[in-house]
């Protein structure tokens, strides 16, 4: 079944509240006008009875004989409009009108005469408000009935009920069409954006819904899906770079190694030409390997799904295990290698294998970029409760251009000499990645011809030397920890 549009909907629902207000104000107005029109009749029945009340005690001192026959005299000639019956405490009848001879009324019953009684009657077809009171004169008590005809009285009601069920449709179906435009007009902006929404695809994600001003949350709700939009474009854009950098970094390699393999096969070649087709085939796919553990490391990354081992442990350690290795490449490549490690400890709370990795990046950089005889120096510092590690070199430095991009992925300021050197441009955002989910920064400082100083610095943690020392033989004591 189709659901109804919002606009209709809300159409029905102004409708139906708009329908139970005007029965709850009809039917109070037509109380309240009821109660006020037998106040009047009430009040004119009280008149009355204050009138017969003055007459009675100006003979309480005759007997009841004398007074039937006074009041017998003065009311004969009545009109028709008076309604009176008095009778004596025994219930004895002492006088009653002529239309209540003919219509008459039942006897007001003992427990009913203490206070004055007001009720409603139809007699003849006609409508009476009457009040019931006894009056006391001198020695003697009289049980009074005086009613007032309320035929006008009730055709005022029957009038005003009647306007009111003629009026009530037309003001309903005049506020539902006021609901109605109201509601379409309301929903107006909601029209456009689904317009404009409708027509943005993955070819147009520049494209953005209507900026509203009304002020309300549809402006809210606008600004909002703008703003989803443009992260939407950003990531769409970071997804459609990084597979275009992926298929062109991966594509180099398996060029050169179809081209060796190619060019092994076109003739003969004895063992030592093989053997070094081999090794240059080799080196690609070593690259190659390497590139697409980056490439995984960096969509794990983006997806969540790649989980980080934080547990207590002393960076230190880290870094003097780091040196001992990094000193043999530094010896190789006649570079001069120096550390700055003069702490007892340096504390904190991460992953070991991803902080070494941190610092293998960096020193990897450092050694590819810095011409022999240069030197590469690592240092590791307390800075306000922080952790600085930072890594030095003497390289060709880095432009301030190339400094601002140098952790996006693929940036490469030398993409000659790196592709020379194999490098992918993955470490860096692979290293800010892996410091950021451990709550620090990353920073470079760089010129030309100067070298490069990069600084990691992370929150550290209040540990014990002994279990942090404890805690880094056994990697596997932390708790898992997923990134955001």
């Amino acid at each position: 079944m189709k659901r109804l549009s919002i606009g209709l909907r809300l159409t029905l629902w102004y409708l139906a509240i708009f329908l139970l207000a005007e029965l709850i104000f009809g039917a109070g107005m037509w109380f309240i006008l009821r109660q006020n029109l037998y106040d009047i009749a009430d009040q004119a029945l009280q008149g009355q009875a204050a009138d017969l009340e003055r007459f009675l005690q100006a003979r309480q001192n005759i007997s009841t004989a004398q007074l039937k026959a006074e009041i017998s005299e003065d009311y004969k000639i009545e009109s028709s409009e008076d309604y009176l019956q008095i009778s004596d405490a025994a219930g004895n009848l002492i006088y009653r009108s002529r239309f209540l001879e003919e219509h008459p009324l039942p006897p007001l019953p003992v427990d009913q005469r203490g206070k004055p009684r007001y009720e409603n009657r139809k007699l003849a077809q006609r409508r009476f408000r009457f009040i019931s009171k006894k009056m006391i004169a001198g020695d003697h008590v009289y049980i009074v009935q005086i009613g007032h005809p309320m035929h006008e009285e009730m055709e005022t009601l029957d009038d005003f009920l009647r306007y009111l069920l003629w009026f009530a449709p037309l003001l309903l179906l005049g506020a539902s069409a006021v609901g109605y435009w109201l509601s379409r007009r309301a929903l107006a902006p909601v029209d456009a954006l689904a317009r404009t929404a409708r027509t943005i695809s993955g070819h147009n994600l520049s494209s953005r819904l209507e900026k509203l001003h009304t002020g309300d949350e549809l402006q809210r709700l606008s600004d909002t899906l703008n703003e989803m939009l443009g992260r939407i474009e950003s990531a769409f854009l970071r997804i459609t770079e990084f597979t275009a950098d992926a298929s062109h970094e991966l594509r180099t390699p398996i060029s050169l190694i179809h081209t060796e393999a190619e060019l092994a096969l076109r003739r003969s070649r004895n063992q030592e030409e093989y053997r070094e087709a081999l090794l240059h085939i080799l080196l690609e796919a070593d690259r190659t390997a390497k590139l697409v553990e980056e490439l995984l490391a960096l969509a794990r990354a983006d997806s969540g799904s790649e989980v980080l081992n934080i547990h207590p442990l002393d960076l230190l350690k880290l870094l003097k295990e780091s040196t001992s290795k990094w000193a043999q490449v530094a010896s190789l490549r006649n570079l001069k290698f120096e550390e700055h490690l003069d702490v007892e400890h340096v504390p904190v709370m991460g992953d070991e294998n991803a902080l070494r990795r941190v610092i293998d990046i960096l020193l990897d950089n450092a050694f590819k970029y810095t011409p022999a005889p240069g030197t590469v120096t690592l240092s590791a510092e307390q800075n306000q409760g922080n952790i600085l590690v930072s890594v030095e070199d003497t390289g060709m430095g880095i432009a301030p251009e190339d400094q601002i991009r140098i952790f996006e992925r693929f940036y490469r300021v030398d993409k000659a000499r790196s592709r020379e050197l194999g490098g992918a441009g993955l470490g860096l955002a692979i290293a800010q990645w892996i410091v950021k989910r451990h709550k620090g920064t990353i920073t470079v400082k760089s010129e030309l011809g100067s070298g490069s100083v990069f600084r990691v610095e992370i929150p550290s943690a209040v540990i014990p030397a002994e279990h942090a020392s404890l805690s880094s033989n056994n990697p596997g004591s932390g708790e898992n920890y997923s990134p955001d």
